[in-house]
């Protein structure tokens, strides 16, 4: 009787576990579908932000060392002995900016000093008794007298020297001129002191100062280009002039045991070498388009003009012999 009683006592304690421990099995599986429907939002989440970037954000994209990843390595047959292909003629190299060259237009003078081609310089013209038609330049007399002086400035050390110049007046007239002497200051630039023949072509000599605009010309001519070596010059010193060139003159070389070597000019219209160098040699001369003419067999002969058989080529005429633009002070 007793032990019956006992067993009645114990059955609803195994009832009353047997119950928690349903419970807390149904708790568990709650709790795993919770933390997976919460852990699946958050990766869903996270994806559909990495594919939407946000407006005005900029996207940079993710070296593969720092996601984690190995960048993909080529297979050795794929990279030993494999040739480099050589850049085409058109292709530009990695990390190489093109050179970029400009090419003078038509006409456009490459080693022009102040006096430019297809330029129109604004200035005034004043007259001078020209005499024998000698200068600055050193040319030497001329029955030519349509000549005229460079102002200072634009004289340039005698890179003026020889240049053909049509001046034109305010009512029309022009006159070809030939730069063969200086204008002192206080001649102001862009003005020209012409012959007195010269001047009387466009106006009445009495006024004696008259506006007017110029160009450089590159004249029609059938002389050619002749040197000549200054008096005193030997094989320890010698300067020498060029004359007779249609276009002005930029440069002058003679050619010694090293190359070519570029002579200094003077203000006196002489290319010098005062160590002798290349004096009796061949000369290269330059006129301000670039052109060069190599003069070969010219003796050095003191104060002797020797003609060659060469001259440069001609170029456009100026502005105000095709449209006549607005005309622009001198630099």
């Amino acid at each position: 009787m007793k032990a019956t009683r006992q067993a009645a006592r114990r059955r609803p304690r195994r009832r009353g576990l047997v119950t928690g421990t349903a419970l807390a099995l149904v708790a568990t599986v709650v709790l795993v579908s919770l933390i997976v429907v919460l852990r699946s939002g958050r990766d869903a989440g996270t994806a559909n932000a990495a594919a939407t970037p946000v407006a005005g954000s900029q996207e940079t994209a993710v070296p593969p060392a720092a996601s984690g990843r190995k960048p993909p390595t080529a297979s050795p047959a794929a990279t030993v002995g494999a040739p480099t292909p050589a850049p085409s003629a058109t292709t530009t190299p990695a990390r190489t900016r093109p050179a970029t060259t400009r090419r003078p237009a038509s006409g456009t003078a490459s080693l022009a000093g102040r006096i430019r081609p297809e330029t129109t310089y604004r200035g005034t013209a004043t007259h001078y008794d020209a005499g024998t038609g000698d200068g600055a330049c050193l040319y030497g007399p001329s029955d030519d007298l349509m000549t005229a002086a460079m102002n200072h400035t634009d004289y340039e050390s005698s890179k003026a020297c020889g240049a053909y110049v049509r001046v034109r007046a305010a009512d029309g007239a022009s006159v070809t001129v030939r730069i063969t002497n200086e204008c002192p200051l206080p001649c102001a630039p862009g003005q020209l002191d012409l012959s007195a023949q010269a001047f009387a072509e466009l106006a009445a000599p009495s006024l004696g100062r008259i506006p007017v605009t110029w160009s450089l010309l590159s004249p029609s001519t059938s002389d050619t280009v002749s040197i000549r070596y200054k008096t005193g010059s030997s094989r320890w010193w010698c300067a020498i002039q060029v004359i007779g060139h249609r276009n002005p003159v930029a440069r002058l070389e003679v050619r010694t045991g090293g190359g070519w070597h570029r002579l200094p000019r003077t203000d006196y219209n002489y290319f010098l070498s005062d160590q002798g160098s290349g004096c009796g040699g061949a000369i290269r001369i330059t006129d301000i388009y670039g052109e060069p003419l190599v003069l070969n067999g010219i003796a050095l002969r003191p104060d002797a003009v020797q003609p060659t058989r060469v001259q440069f080529a001609q170029h456009w005429p100026p502005p105000t012999e095709r449209s006549n633009p607005a005309p622009a002070r001198a630099p």
